[in-house]
């Protein structure tokens, strides 16, 4: 178990519940009960119905959806995140399942516990307007990826959202400390194993990107944003008015 004072530090720092005295998040831990997961256990499915927000406590959740025989990782869920069905929200789950990555634990929260929340803190309800249009953003940009970009550029922008979400300093280079295989990167960016395969030999070959002891490290993180197709200090333009 979780003791109660490292459980509300944790709400604490969920950017929706940030308004919240601990008082308040004690009675929202009082209110909710823990779900305790599996690896590779599945907690929500495209049948499920019920309208619900989790919030990740430990562990680490992947949220896909599955076409033809194929997945397409939607999201990577890391503790102190909220995520979940509600209309309310304009999040959905419907059609998608969410599924443990390693043992975890969360809480859910129903519409009446979100709505409670708002109407006794109305800085939530503003702190929810910005989640949904970041996570907005999010959504636009990665469509855009899966729509107008080669696997090359899609994986070379993978990797720096990865490095920017848990990269590590070395003393050469960015390490991303976990591991993923190509197959897993592939259900990250709507790309089979061998071209994944492919594209990360051509981030190699462009000395973006390496793989020792299946661990990914950047080499040379301009090269990889050139390759993702991201703008980079010298694309800019710079302002040379008097």
């Amino acid at each position: 178990m979780m003791p109660l004072e490292e459980e509300v530090r944790l709400l604490s720092r969920v950017e929706l519940l940030e308004p919240l005295s601990e008082e308040d998040l004690r009675g929202l831990l009082r209110r909710s009960s823990d779900t305790h997961l599996e690896a590779g256990e599945t907690f929500f499915t495209p049948e499920d119905t019920s309208e619900r927000l989790f919030i990740l406590k430990r562990g680490r959740v992947r949220i896909y959806r599955t076409s033809a025989g194929r997945e397409l990782t939607l999201a990577d869920i890391e503790p102190g995140t909220i995520f979940g069905e509600m209309a309310l929200t304009a999040q959905r789950l419907r059609g998608s399942y969410a599924q443990a990555m390693e043992p975890s634990i969360l809480i859910s929260m129903s519409r009446a516990d979100l709505e409670h929340i708002i109407e006794e803190n109305p800085q939530v309800g503003t702190r929810l307007v910005h989640l949904l249009s970041e996570r907005l953003r999010s959504y636009e940009s990665r469509l855009e990826d899966l729509t107008l970009k080669e696997i090359p550029a899609r994986l070379a922008n993978l990797i720096l959202l990865l490095c920017e979400g848990e990269g590590v300093m070395t003393r050469q280079d960015i390490k991303i400390p976990r591991h993923y295989t190509h197959e897993r990167l592939g259900t990250m960016i709507g790309a089979n194993r061998e071209a994944v395969t492919r594209a990360f030999t051509r981030l190699q070959d462009e000395g973006a990107v390496e793989l020792r002891r299946r661990r990914i490290h950047i080499r040379d993180i301009e090269a990889l944003r050139r390759l993702a197709g991201r703008p980079t200090p010298q694309d800019i333009p710079r302002d040379i008015s008097p």
